[in-house]
């Protein structure tokens, strides 16, 4: 407990384009082996890379969502280093000259406003993919030039919940602006922590250690929790933290040293000779920035106040922007936001997580959802007639058919509504007390007895 964990991250994020950074080959996850490849993506001598446009744009859109200074003067890099799967010799990067710089995103922590500084984004080309069988490795090219952003944070994390609650928070901002899918299991998000440990009350850093390629939120805490551990344990122990790379085993809860940390030096930048320096004007900035949403903690402090529902429904229905626009819908279009909100996060997570379905495969339509909260309301039906009416719609064998219907007509369909009309109550009571003479004229008996 007299040690304080120093933590930054820096993020790989793979851009939503059509095609390559350099190239026209597609930038589609899935394809074949080596099938979206052309002598560019693959380092053939004497081809040229040229730069794709929309990758700019969405690192300018990356980089106004999180605060960032833009830089008007852009140079990319080749940064020297061989691994069999990059097939230069290098990769075509930003060292000096990034395009965004002086960041800062803000996200809930702890229920209270959390800032983590982001030093630069930075826009690079991917690798290609390496696979082990036994004896032989093979080398897939396809990813080899996919777009990236690399996201690099100050060291201002200082625990593994925050580091963790950071990137959920980064992956919702990217996912909400179009630019990232998020999908980590495929890798088009990608997480290096650089961890070190200090007494509490030192100014000066610790020796860094950088943890890298981490896949999920989970091990990202993991890995992050026993790297602060083995650290603590080396200085207690009298040893030195050694400044390295080291890889997360999440089968064994450890982490393993791979290489000597690189510095700068190491990888021996210098400007691409075969790309002219970018210069982004005041003009571009402000065409992309009128692509920029309203980004998750602000639609959740709105939903909040406008809407009147508690904090935590709203931090869950901003999760994601597909499911943040669902619950505005259905909150203005039935007039009750609290009772949208009650059942969203209620029955319709349920059935969505039973049936593990994203909220844009929803069983049951914004307008659907909608009506039936009105009928409610209207007394038209009653709140357990409309949760048969909901089971009907999402999980019953007549939903592929009653979802095609209005409430409206589910409810005619299937003789649902309620009566309320007294007027209309007295008359069916007339009508069974006259078809029913004898039995109403027969005096009443004593009372059974308990």
């Amino acid at each position: 407990m007299s040690y304080e964990p120093v933590i930054g991250l820096e993020v790989h994020a793979q851009l939503l384009t059509k095609s390559k950074l350099f190239c026209a080959c597609s930038a589609h996850f899935g394809a074949g082996d080596n099938e979206n490849t052309c002598p560019v993506c693959t380092g053939m001598p004497g081809a040229l890379p040229v730069l794709n446009r929309e990758v700019v744009n969405m690192a300018i859109l990356a980089g106004l969502a999180m605060n960032c200074e833009i830089r008007e003067n852009n140079v990319f890099s080749r940064k020297n280093y061989f691994y069999p799967d990059s097939p230069k010799g290098y990769q075509i990067s930003q060292f000096d000259e990034p395009i965004c710089v002086n960041g800062r995103v803000t996200f809930l922590f702890e229920n209270k406003d959390q800032s983590v500084g982001i030093t630069r984004i930075h826009m690079e080309e991917d690798a290609g993919k390496s696979t082990h069988h036994g004896e032989f490795s093979l080398v897939n090219l396809n990813r080899s030039s996919v777009p990236l952003i690399e996201i690099v944070s100050e060291p201002d994390i200082r625990s593994a919940t925050e580091a963790g609650e950071y990137l959920r928070n980064l992956r919702s901002i990217l996912l909400y602006l179009g630019v990232c899918d998020g999908n980590m299991e495929e890798g088009s998000l990608r997480c290096d922590a650089n961890v070190s440990v200090r007494k509490k009350g030192e100014t000066k850093f610790g020796t860094r250690v950088e943890l890298k390629n981490i896949n999920s939120f989970r091990f990202v805490e993991k890995a992050i929790e026993y790297e602060i551990g083995r650290q603590v344990d080396l200085i207690e122990s009298g040893q030195k933290v050694v400044q390295e790379t080291r890889l997360y085993d999440p089968d064994k809860n450890r982490t393993v040293s791979m290489r000597s940390k690189e510095e700068a030096h190491d990888y021996r930048y210098f400007p691409d000779p075969d790309l002219l320096p970018l210069t982004v004007d005041r003009e571009w900035v402000g065409r992309v920035s009128k692509n920029l949403p309203e980004l998750p903690l602000a639609k959740m402090k709105r939903f909040a106040s406008e809407y009147k529902i508690p904090e935590y429904d709203a931090q869950i229905l901003t999760q994601s922007r597909p499911m943040a626009e669902f619950y505005e819908e259905v909150a203005v279009k039935s007039g009750n936001p609290k009772a949208a909100s009650n059942w969203m996060m209620g029955d319709l997570l349920r059935v969505l997580n039973e049936e593990k379905k994203e909220i844009t495969e929803s069983p049951i339509s914004r307008t659907q959802l909608a009506d039936l909260i009105k009928a409610i309301d209207s007394g038209q039906i009653s709140g357990r007639i409309a949760k048969k009416i909901f089971e009907d719609l999402t999980e019953g064998p007549e939903a592929a058919t009653l979802s095609k219907m209005s409430v409206g007509e589910v409810i005619k369909t299937k003789g649902l509504a309620q009566v309320s009309d007294t007027g209309a109550i007295e008359a069916v009571i007339a009508k069974i007390m006259a078809a029913n003479a004898e039995q109403v004229s027969r005096p009443a008996g004593p009372a059974d007895p308990f």
